[in-house]
């Protein structure tokens, strides 16, 4: 039975054969064979009066433009949707913050130069969405794993201070080998200005000075991942 044919029995208070339900397809045939929208149904688990679970879950897929934007939207914007109240928006917030988390163990285990795409993802989902730039540095052990992600600025929407200073003395006490800075560019492009050029060439040779290297300055914007190692601007 096809989803929208579930749905339009949900519409009509008839509900859908036992087996033909979200929950008892995922379990008989895999997370994998669901939609989005029946995905989004399970951990909802209701709609509200007039829109079952699989519509709402749709609705906020619309609304946000992607599964990508509704899991990196704030409390307030989720909060303002008809039908998410506090449980529906925290168990979105969860399902974002437990994906980062994963991404974030998975760079701990392995070499973060073996894993560009994962870098990249990660990064991704902590500034693709923001509205203001922030700027991150991951720091790495001598065999590349991350230690642990912090963010180093937080300005406006048209510019963020780094100050090398902080990010060495945060690479020292971390006892880093190595780093990866990246920020997010609010405007969509995600061309690296020639301010972007500069901090990564200043930064560069502050750290070399105490033996930590630059491996890479990410710039995020939007669903766009540019890499400066990529492109030997580092």
């Amino acid at each position: 039975m096809h989803a929208p044919i579930l749905e339009l029995l949900m519409t009509l208070h008839i509900s859908p054969p036992k087996h033909e339900r979200p929950r008892e397809r995922l379990l008989a045939h895999g997370a994998q064979v669901l939609t989005t929208p029946e995905l989004l149904a399970i951990v909802l688990r209701t709609g509200v009066r007039g829109c079952d679970a699989i519509t709402l879950g749709r609705q906020l897929v619309s609304q946000f433009g992607s599964l990508r934007g509704l899991l990196s939207a704030d409390p307030k914007a989720l909060m303002s949707i008809s039908g998410m109240g506090l449980a529906k928006t925290c168990e979105i917030l969860a399902i974002s913050e437990l994906n980062r988390r994963a991404l974030e163990e998975e760079l701990k285990t392995g070499d973060a130069l073996d894993q560009p795409q994962r870098v990249k993802r990660y990064c991704a989902a902590r500034l693709g969405h923001l509205q203001v730039e922030h700027c991150i540095a991951l720091y790495l052990d001598n065999q590349l794993r991350l230690i642990t992600a912090e963010e180093v600025s937080r300005g406006t929407l048209a510019q963020a201070s780094v100050y090398p200073r902080e990010v060495i003395k945060a690479g020292l006490r971390h006892h880093a080998a190595a780093l990866i800075i990246a920020h997010n560019h609010p405007s969509g492009l995600a061309q690296p200005s020639q301010a972007d050029l500069a901090l990564t060439r200043h930064l560069k040779h502050a750290l070399a000075l105490v033996d930590i290297r630059l491996l890479d300055h990410l710039i995020i914007a939007g669903a766009d991942t540019i890499s400066l190692a990529e492109r030997g601007q580092i």
